[in-house]
């Protein structure tokens, strides 16, 4: 895949197909990529680095391009070290070249590089660097999803190099679908902040933008209205499909047949999609997405040690760090003796903004009886009438 964005600014990015685990936590089948850019003018500009664990496959690409020429700047639009670990390396060879940063990066630099000796350059809102035929404006974008985050605007070829937004998991080429991984990315990583990316959404809403250049993922050059829609309705936490996501935590297998029963109910019912998380077993950070994608949850889980199975203390848990909001819910224990599932997961629930908790509540007490599916099938009715 040609990641170039044109003659003049051209990929010299990495992708990761190594790594297992993203932040050490997030699993990544298909790796990721570490985007960079070269903006070639009469002044050079490299727009972040990579990862410390690809910095001489990075530096290769950069140095093929650059063919000869010095970096005039490096434009840091975020200090992450997935994109800032090989800024050493970029420094040490390049010791008079500057660094170009939101004042509150510059002021972080020396957390991770208290040896770098190059010249900063400490930018603000709607500053402009100018490097010839092309022109960097900056917007700063703080909590998206590191509070100094910037991103930058090229006025003639019309690019937003839009830091972590609009990124993926995912390495270059990967075959995968954009959605599905730009989901999972999105409210994982940057879930929790969507008052600020509104606030970057309205600024980039002023911008003339012909191409999304992110830090994860492919270069975004068609059908940006799709993209920055997306963006509009995820950080707005409003429910993107039609359907009910059954999130369980079983430890012998019996709240999990509930859970398959609960799933044929609502099938009955003509629920457009009924999307299943075995919070034991399945990816956390793809329950959280399905649980952003979706409108209805239901919660089910065993009791355990006087409280809930913590596979689903540790589910909710990423939902209220996440902001998790404007959502019904329906709640089911199992508890053969002194259950209090239902009483831990309500009050996870209720420190959550907007979150209805349908009325009917039900215990199974052990396997699944015939009362308790009927108490599944009024459960299943109530949720879909919210």
């Amino acid at each position: 895949m040609d990641m170039n964005i044109s003659a003049a600014i051209r990929y010299v990015g990495v992708n990761d197909t190594d790594i297992d685990l993203f932040e050490s936590q997030y699993v990544v089948p298909n790796g990721v990529s570490y985007n960079s850019y070269l903006i070639l003018d009469q002044k050079t500009a490299v727009l972040d680095t990579a990862d410390l664990r690809k910095t001489q496959e990075w530096m290769e690409n950069l140095e093929r391009e650059l063919a000869g020429r010095q970096p005039d700047y490096l434009v840091v639009h975020h200090l992450e070290p997935d994109h800032a670990g090989s800024i050493r390396a970029l420094t040490q060879r390049y010791p008079q070249m500057t660094l170009v940063a939101s004042a509150k990066a510059v002021s972080m630099l020396p957390a991770y590089f208290p040896d770098c000796a190059n010249p900063t350059l400490a930018v603000q809102e709607g500053e402009t660097l100018d490097l010839g035929a092309h022109t960097l404006t900056f917007l700063m974008a703080p909590m998206v999803h590191w509070p100094e985050v910037m991103v930058s605007y090229e006025q003639k070829e019309k690019v937003l190099f839009s830091a972590d937004g609009f990124g993926k998991f995912g390495a270059i080429g990967a075959q995968e679908d954009w959605l599905c991984e730009a989901r999972r990315y999105y409210f994982n990583i940057v879930g929790k902040y969507g008052a600020q990316v509104q606030s970057l959404l309205k600024k980039a809403a002023g911008l003339d933008i012909q191409t999304i250049a992110p830090l994860h993922g492919p270069v975004l050059k068609e059908n940006l209205a799709y993209y920055i829609g997306k963006y509009d309705l995820w950080s707005r936490y409003e429910p993107e499909d039609e359907g009910v996501l059954i999130a369980y935590a079983s430890i012998h297998g019996n709240t999990a047949n509930a859970a398959k029963y609960l799933k044929t109910v609502l099938e009955k019912l003509g629920c457009p999609k009924v999307a299943m998380a075995d919070l034991c077993r399945d990816d956390q950070a793809e329950a959280v997405e399905d649980a952003f994608r979706y409108g209805r949850m239901v919660a089910m889980a065993s009791t355990y040690d006087g409280g809930v199975f913590p596979p689903m203390e540790h589910f909710l848990t990423h939902l209220r760090d996440k902001t998790w909001r404007r959502r019904t819910v329906a709640l089911v224990e199992n508890g053969s003796w002194a259950p209090a599932a239902c009483r831990v997961m309500r009050g996870y629930l209720e420190g959550m903004r907007e979150i209805t908790i349908c009325p009917t509540t039900h215990t199974i007490q052990g396997a699944v009886k015939e009362a308790d599916k009927k108490a599944l099938e009024q459960i299943a009715g109530e949720i879909l009438a919210q």
